[in-house]
């Protein structure tokens, strides 16, 4: 929790400067920053479906990841809510009175770290070490997915890194794990569930 003030006292004026050139942006530009907050990160569904299906023509562990990459977005989120859960940090909107693009969330809905970055780093890190082509697209959109979420006031600057950095670490030894079910998926496609695992 001191870490968490500490931090906030040191970027609430960025999160401040943010807000405001927000405010006076055109209002295109907010909608669109918004859009991409509430709804980007069915993005990530989308890749980890392209993933999976790439992933049945490659190597057994590679599809494994894939097959395993929502498990361990889901394992991020929980891990990254447990701290959100322990910190209790106020969103910068309610402690700081700022104005801004999208309605406030109510006090008692804890601001640090982002939910929508741990998902977005987390989902990131599992497409990246499966596909490499579809990280390409998955890393910027994270980066893009952050800093909208201070955009639209919803965060402080501190709360989106962290949530990077906490989705990351979750979930790249997940992954890394997860090419131990190599020889499951590979059973799988001597089964009647080959199309799930192989493309032919």
């Amino acid at each position: 929790m001191l870490l968490a003030s500490a931090a906030t006292s040191l970027d609430g004026g960025l999160y401040t400067s943010i807000t405001e050139l927000a405010r006076h942006s055109p209002a295109a530009l907010d909608s669109t920053i918004r859009a991409w907050s509430d709804y980007g990160l069915g993005l990530y569904a989308l890749l980890m479906l392209a993933a999976w299906w790439r992933s049945r023509a490659w190597d057994p562990a590679r599809a494994a990841m894939a097959l395993c990459a929502p498990l361990i977005v889901v394992a991020a989120y929980g891990a990254n809510d447990l701290l959100k859960l322990a910190v209790h940090e106020q969103r910068p909107c309610q402690t700081l009175h700022a104005v801004t693009v999208e309605v406030c969330p109510p006090l008692g809905d804890w601001s640090f770290p982002s939910n929508h970055a741990a998902v977005a780093a987390a989902a990131t890190v599992a497409i990246l070490l499966t596909d490499r082509r579809l990280g390409a697209v998955a890393v910027p959109a994270a980066l893009l997915m952050a800093v909208s979420r201070v955009w639209i006031g919803v965060h402080y600057p501190h709360d989106v890194l962290i949530g990077l950095v906490t989705g990351a670490l979750v979930a790249l030894p997940l992954t890394v794990a997860a090419r131990r079910c190599a020889p499951a998926v590979a059973r799988l496609r001597d089964s009647r569930l080959r199309p799930l695992v192989a493309a032919r």
